[in-house]
């Protein structure tokens, strides 16, 4: 293994440190925050299994044992450069997001009590910055693991979470919120702003 697979390897982890790191304070906010409406099921909690098996299982197995060894390619070292830049995007944009939301964040698809409609901060331009942030990690991950399954899982899960969720989230959104949260969804993005 080079020497550059091997930092990719090392940056991987720091990041998926640095991204639990971040979260871990919201989410033990969260459970303490009363909920006025959820639609937690079995669809949402399936996505969020598969979400977890595509971007810590997958690429944690590839990263300490190298399996599966079979689906293993070289290592380009610019890979190891944009990786990185990619991740460290993708960690930006999530704390940036959780900031943002504050006490509305939630890791499943609820209501808050005192829920507010957030529109400021990055959700000025970006209706879902914090499914882009994962998807950017699923980028990062594909290029930093040299491995087709491990790498391109992370890819996989985050989008499965994306296509899966938002249009429930948006559901959710517009009963709250009603033509508040429609006005929103016409002056935003739902991930790339000035362009989609």
């Amino acid at each position: 293994m080079s020497l550059s697979a091997i930092i990719a390897e090392n940056v991987w982890w720091i990041c998926v440190v640095a991204w639990f790191v971040l979260r871990w304070p919201h989410q033990r906010r969260a459970r303490k925050e009363p909920v006025r409406t959820s639609r937690r099921d079995t669809v949402d909690w399936a996505v969020l299994a598969f979400v977890t098996l595509c971007n810590a299982v997958l690429p944690f197995a590839y990263v300490v044992a190298k399996v599966p060894r079979f689906a293993n390619y070289p290592f380009h070292p610019a890979c190891l450069w944009l990786g990185t830049a990619v991740f460290a995007t993708a960690i930006w944009l999530f704390y940036r997001t959780h900031q943002n939301l504050g006490r509305n964040w939630s890791v499943s698809l609820e209501i808050r009590r005192e829920h507010r409609l957030v529109t400021t901060g990055i959700y000025q331009h970006i209706r879902h910055p914090m499914y882009l942030a994962f998807l950017l990690w699923g980028l990062a991950q594909t290029l930093l693991l040299p491995n087709w399954i491990a790498g391109p899982a992370g890819l996989i899960g985050s989008a499965t979470l994306f296509l899966l969720r938002v249009w429930r989230e948006e559901g959710l959104m517009v009963e709250q919120f009603g033509d508040q949260y429609r006005a929103y969804m016409q002056r935003t993005a739902r991930l790339v702003p000035w362009l989609f």
